[in-house]
């Protein structure tokens, strides 16, 4: 009787996880330096946790991996480092959400999602002006 050694393997396990990096998603990039979207699509500098806020708003479990890097990115700013491990498949191999059946589906939806982002649209560089407006009335 033959013992399937994979089926043991659940797909919960973290390390079957897929990883996403920024580079993946940065328009400054080009496609042999890492970038897997268009330039139309892609976004500038995301931060790993943008990814992981924007993939764990949408409901999946996922998590982010600071020190980790691209091998491709020579970038070696801390800032910019980092992935998120996101679990893309039920232990039964079948996706956890259907709108994210592969990776590029979460990798598109993150370019989407993290412009719309409330520290992306300037929220706080808003609210400063109107405070600096408030300290000059005092005066």
């Amino acid at each position: 009787m033959a013992v399937n050694l994979y089926a043991s393997k659940a797909h919960s396990d973290e390390s079957k996880w897929v990883c996403i990096y920024p580079v993946y998603l940065n328009k400054k990039r080009t496609t042999t330096e890492g970038r897997r979207v268009k330039q139309d699509l892609a976004i500038e500098n995301p931060t790993s946790q943008e990814i992981f806020d924007i993939l764990s708003h949408a409901g999946l479990k996922c998590r982010v991996e600071k020190n980790k890097m691209h091998p491709l990115d020579p970038n070696r700013d801390m800032n910019l480092q980092g992935r998120v491990r996101v679990q893309l498949k039920n232990d039964d191999g079948k996706p956890v959400d259907a709108k994210f059946p592969n990776r590029l589906s979460l990798i598109k939806y993150a370019c989407e999602m993290i412009p719309k982002l409330k520290t992306r649209q300037g929220g706080a560089a808003q609210s400063q002006p109107a405070a600096s407006g408030g300290k000059k009335k005092k005066r």
